[in-house]
């Protein structure tokens, strides 16, 4: 650093741009990248067979696999009577690989996996091309083991796709804005697009900072950004609506029921129960005051740091504001067109823009959706990082804020890491000696430029970077040390030991070397919080259907074996892969009999039975709930049809549509009871006239008719808590 630097410095103008990537980079730079994204893809992939999936993407993509109408259209069925109330963008991703490549486990996470590494790649580039290849090393890596986004990185839910094509459009924007070109704004609005058709408002909620930086920061004239930034609209509309567009040009009786919509149209499903629905709470999502069911703590701007999200994804986000905030002071007297500026503002904007979102989110709220600000919270860290440690070594007014934003980091681990009592309890200790030494040493060897104290200071900082490092590295690692998605499998993926009392508060992983694995999670998944292929809380059967507001996660997986072979019984049957024909626990979880647990279910046998009497009807079956049909669906290997949709609000199941169904001999048996809710609205006017009408035409299939241990005097019938029953043609008036 020169004397004529320094003197700038002082005078508070702003400081020299952070190392830029050169055409020669440091021959560290790539095997380092390697490295990283080796460490990634045995953290998502490690002992995958073994993780539970979540049964209602993974029926969906089987039926995929099967149907290209119901690949199309995201359909929960092969026969396409009711979809997942998401777009269909990540199941098509994952049917397309189970179509190439077989039905299983890893043809479904393949694809996922890849892109997930991708998401650390493009992450790279970005801030590398900003400020330099060490930040570009350590924002990969602080990426890669954020523990939520390790949990949801080895589950098929659409976050870790939606997460992809956010960042790549970030990245992009970044791009256009320090080159002034078109074409790679253009790029941007269309991954911002297909991030809508991944999870719908979700993939916009970075598209005010992609505004702001391009339109304030790019080269062009203001009114050429004017005109690029509205063809880029035009972009992200049909990148955005050409699926609900699509859907919407086929007449209703020959599509089937969007799930999670009121009138069975995409456009509702886009305003309501995943638009404002998830903000203000209600349209399918819960109401508000608690917030999210209960699966992420309070709604507030706290929430980031409670017991359940805490150890998901807050390590940093202290060190991040910092960085932020220091970062742009320092570029205050900068350019417009300031790149350095332009990035801080762009993940910036993207972090705070995230955090607000699910901080005061009143409606549902799952911890791994907080996946997206781990990109934003890894930029701000590295690249803000890099101007606090120049300015701490040029400027005495500068010297305390990389101190002090480390030491808050440390803290904070330690508190976390205390939260989870007997886990690896010399770890949070370990992390204040380690960043104690490390701060030292930034002092000790301040104002080194050559020889050895330069060394030592970039062995003080790589220290302060292990020690910030140390604590979500140990959260990561316990989700494929336990062999697990994180805490509820594919219900609610999360990572670590058990700390809150939401629904899923952890993942309850192993000890590391040396810990104790008494403490919660220390040695056992979720510790009881959920039923083995129940996917509910503690208890978690069909009295627990308050919570109607939970998202779309189901229990069990395919666990790499087609769902052909065989069924397991849900009397009871334990086991870690949840997949059919296996070890897993299919529905019903802890129950007997048809339907027993949480949205209905049936054993082995009566599958068995129902497709050997299936007498050429499109569906196996017909239940309340489509955590039941997923389940079903994944057994017995056909379509099973859901009424009621996810959270039993929907009405896609009515008695005119019931009766024409029997009539055309394409269903035959229907399952009463069992489901979340019971029905739309939990117990409306139509499922109540669905009920009657069944009970009252229908004929009750005893447990005799397929059980061959079951007592010939007993049997399901009407007054079963779930009851399966035979209808025919000849049974509608």
């Amino acid at each position: 650093m020169t004397s004529a630097t320094e003197t700038q410095l002082r005078a508070a103008e702003p400081p020299p741009a952070p190392p830029q990537a050169t055409a020669t980079a440091p021959r560290w730079s790539l095997p380092a990248l390697l490295a990283i994204l080796a460490l990634a893809a045995v953290l998502y992939s490690w002992n995958l067979s073994g993780s539970g999936l979540n049964s209602f993407y993974s029926a969906a993509v089987l039926s995929g696999t099967e149907s290209w109408k119901a690949w199309f259209f995201g359909s929960l069925d092969a026969g396409n009577f009711l979809t997942v109330d998401k777009p269909p963008l990540a199941l098509m991703v994952m049917g397309l690989s189970c179509r190439v490549f077989g039905y299983g486990t890893w043809q479904m996470m393949a694809p996922m996996i890849v892109a997930a590494l991708a998401t650390i790649w493009i992450l790279h580039s970005s801030v590398k091309r900003v400020f330099g290849h060490a930040a570009a090393a350590v924002a990969a890596l602080v990426l890669a083991l954020t523990p939520i986004t390790v949990a949801i990185n080895r589950d098929n839910n659409p976050d870790t796709l939606l997460v992809f094509l956010m960042v790549a459009g970030a990245a992009l924007a970044l791009r256009a804005t320090r080159d002034g070109r078109l074409l790679p704004l253009l790029g941007s609005a269309a991954c911002f697009g297909l991030a809508f058709n991944t999870k719908m408002l979700q993939g916009y909620i970075a598209l005010p900072a992609v505004f702001v930086v391009y339109l304030y920061a790019a080269k062009p004239a203001v009114v050429k950004r004017l005109v690029h930034l509205l063809l880029a609209a035009v972009v992200l509309a049909v990148s955005s609506f050409w699926w609900a567009a699509a859907v919407s040009l086929v007449p209703a009786s020959e599509r089937p029921y969007i799930g999670g919509s009121t009138d069975g149209t995409a456009w509702n499903l886009i305003m309501g129960y995943n638009g404002l629905g998830r903000i203000l709470g209600g349209e399918g999502n819960g109401g508000g005051g608690g917030g999210g069911g209960g699966f992420s703590g309070t709604a507030g701007l706290g929430r980031m740091f409670n017991d359940v999200l805490g150890g998901q994804i807050s390590w940093l986000i202290p060190f991040a504001g910092i960085a932020l905030v220091g970062g742009l002071v320092l570029c205050g007297r900068a350019a417009r067109t300031d790149l350095t500026r332009a990035a801080l503002v762009l993940w910036g904007g993207w972090t705070v823009l995230h955090y607000l979102t699910f901080a005061l989110a009143e409606g549902t709220m799952h911890p791994y959706y907080t996946t997206a600000l781990a990109p934003g919270i890894a930029a701000l860290c590295t690249g803000g990082g890099v101007l606090l440690l120049r300015a701490f070594r040029a400027d005495r007014r500068w010297v305390w804020v990389l101190p002090l934003a480390l030491g808050v980091t440390a803290v904070w681990a330690a508190v976390l890491l205390r939260r989870a009592s007997g886990w690896n309890s010399w770890l949070w200790p370990a992390v204040l000696v380690v960043m104690a030494l490390a701060v030292v040493g930034l002092f000790v060897f301040r104002s080194g430029t050559s020889g050895p104290r330069l060394r030592l200071l970039a062995v003080s900082v790589a220290a302060a970077v292990v020690a910030a490092v140390a604590g979500p590295a140990a959260y990561a690692w316990s989700v494929p040390s336990s062999g697990a998605s994180g805490g509820m499998g594919g219900t609610n993926p999360t990572a670590g030991p058990t700390t809150g009392s939401g629904f899923g508060g952890g993942g309850g992983g192993r000890g590391l070397p040396g810990g104790s694995s008494d403490g919660p999670g220390g040695g056992s998944r979720q510790g009881g919080d959920a039923q083995a292929g129940g996917g509910m809380p503690s208890g978690g059967q069909s009295g627990q259907s308050g919570q109607s507001g939970q998202a779309p996660e189901g229990s069990g997986s395919p666990g790499g074996t087609p769902p052909n072979g065989g069924g397991t019984s849900s009397e009871g049957d334990s086991g870690t892969g949840g997949q059919p024909g296996g070890t897993g626990s299919q529905p019903g979880g802890t129950g007997g009999g048809p339907g027993s647990g949480m949205g209905g279910g049936a054993s082995s046998e009566l599958i068995a039975y129902l497709k050997k009497h299936q007498d050429g009807a499109e569906w196996l079956l017909a239940v309340s709930s489509s955590q039941g049909a997923a389940q079903l669906i994944l057994s017995s290997g056909e379509p099973v049809i859901s009424m009621w949709g996810w959270s039993g609000s929907d009405r896609a199941m009515t008695l005119a549509k019931l009766k024409e169904l029997v009539k055309k001999g394409e269903l035959h048996y229907v399952q009463l009871g069992g489901g979340r809710g019971g029905g739309p609205g939990g117990g409306s006017t139509v499922s109540s006239e669905v009920t009657a009408w069944v009970q009252k035409h229908g004929t009750a299939v005893k447990e005799s008719d397929y059980s061959g241990s079951a007592n010939p005097d007993t049997g399901s019938d009407s007054s079963s808590a779930s009851a399966v029953y035979r209808l025919d043609p000849s049974d509608v008036s």
